[in-house]
């Protein structure tokens, strides 16, 4: 049978799709602009056919029906790493999460601990050989595949055909749908005088011929606009965006100077402009792996000078990371921070950076404190973090006491908080 054949026996309508579901089932669902729109817009339309189907997911974008609370017994979220549209139930206790290190998801899937009944998933078209690209969220969506009873692809001719371990045969898949809209652009964060200097500092200690890892916000992309007079830039990161590709534009990156895959740029999700999905249609510079790949700390360390950009919401004196709860309401998750803050510290001539600006609320607070508020998740051990920046300076704590860490961080607090701060780790023994 050829593959276009099997290709239209597997074709079917959004709605007969969503039947393959079965009351009780896990649905894992790609990481951001990978999810399927037609597919989850017709879940929540039937969401009140169905009993406790469990949405497992990282970062979703779009906010749909069935995030609907008072059909949380139908349909209900199941968080991996909260999103705006899901945070509300997740800090309402409606929905549940995981915690975990994005590298580990797919462990998780591969050995039956995190459980996964069916997948959908965008994809690119079919190419002459019966694969499909999972290329906007490959990171655990090819894992969950391999385990899943029922593989359901949303085939989209704007979803870019990338190079990489991100492809899905015909013969994988149980049904398809398809759709021609447009892939979800995620415009650009904007940029304050805070961000920008945060972003001076980081750029000061991002040598010619470093390998990065970059992630989404103001102030990694404040950062990229402070590198394009760098050279020879590798880049080994979880998530690709248009500042990447910007610095791939204007020649500060060319990938020439990694020890791992040189030559290649590597990721495991996009996130951004058509602009950047246009750029990753078959681009031999591009490879779309799975995270248990991209974000294992050993490879990515293996290359030289991997400086790692990741931002915090509050951080303490030992150098406790706070990046994903406000106390002990969940916010996001802790996505690859940790791994690459791993990745940074293994890495010869690496370096893991942590950014955060100084204060919060019209620096009314600071973020710089004595202890964690009560019940934080802590993302980053006070044993990995190693470089702070904020708008104030670097401070850098990997090797120090905790008396030289506390010291490091005061000297980088917002000047209002800085006698504060220093009586209170007079009083805790840090000073």
């Amino acid at each position: 049978m050829s593959y276009q054949t099997q290709y239209q026996e597997k074709r079917r309508s959004a709605s007969d799709a969503i039947r393959l579901i079965k009351n009780g089932n896990h649905v894992v669902v790609s990481t951001g602009v990978g999810e399927p729109p037609t597919l989850l817009n017709a879940l929540s339309e039937q969401r009140r056919d169905f009993r406790d189907v469990k949405v497992c997911q990282i970062v979703p974008i779009r906010k749909f029906g069935y995030y609907d609370l008072e059909t949380a017994e139908n349909v209900r979220h199941f968080a991996y790493f909260y999103g705006a549209p899901t945070r509300p139930g997740g800090q309402a206790g409606v929905y549940d999460f995981l915690p975990n290190y994005f590298s580990e998801i797919p462990r998780m899937f591969d050995r039956g601990l995190l459980p996964v009944d069916v997948v959908f998933a965008m994809a690119s078209p079919m190419d002459e050989h019966g694969y499909f690209a999972i290329s906007l969220g490959t990171c655990y969506t090819m894992a969950a595949i391999a385990r899943a009873r029922t593989v359901v692809l949303e085939v989209n001719p704007n979803v870019p055909f990338t190079y990489g371990n991100c492809h899905v045969h015909i013969s994988q898949v149980t049904a398809l749908v398809e759709n021609s809209d447009p892939v979800q652009e995620v415009g650009l964060p904007t940029i304050g005088p805070v961000q920008e200097a945060i972003g001076k500092y980081v750029a000061e200690m991002i040598e010619d011929g470093s390998t990065l890892q970059i992630g989404y916000g103001s102030i990694p992309d404040a950062v990229v606009m402070q590198l394009t007079h760098k050279k020879d830039l590798g880049i080994h990161t979880e998530m690709v965006g248009d500042g990447i590709m910007t610095l791939l534009e204007c020649g500060a990156v060319n990938n020439r100077k990694k020890n791992y895959m040189p030559g290649k740029m590597v990721a495991t999700f996009a996130l951004g402009s058509k602009k950047l999905y246009n750029f990753m249609n078959r681009n031999p510079m591009l490879e779309m792996h799975p995270v248990s790949f991209t974000n294992d700390p050993y490879l990515a360390g293996q290359n030289d000078k991997l400086i790692s950009i990741n931002a915090t919401l509050e951080v303490d004196f030992l150098g406790q990371c706070g990046s994903e709860s406000i106390g002990p309401k969940p916010y996001s998750g802790t996505g690859g921070q940790s791994d690459f803050v791993r990745a940074g510290n293994i890495s010869k001539g690496g370096k893991s950076v942590i950014t955060l600006p100084s204060t919060a609320k019209n620096d009314t607070i600071s973020r710089i404190v004595p202890m964690l508020k009560e019940g934080t998740h802590v993302s980053t051990s006070k044993n990995d973090v190693n470089y702070v920046v904020t708008e104030y300076g670097v401070a850098q704590l990997y090797g120090k006491s905790a008396k030289q860490r506390t010291r490091e961080l005061i000297s980088i607090a917002h000047p209002n908080f800085r006698a504060e701060l220093t009586e209170a780790a007079k009083k805790l023994g840090f000073y």
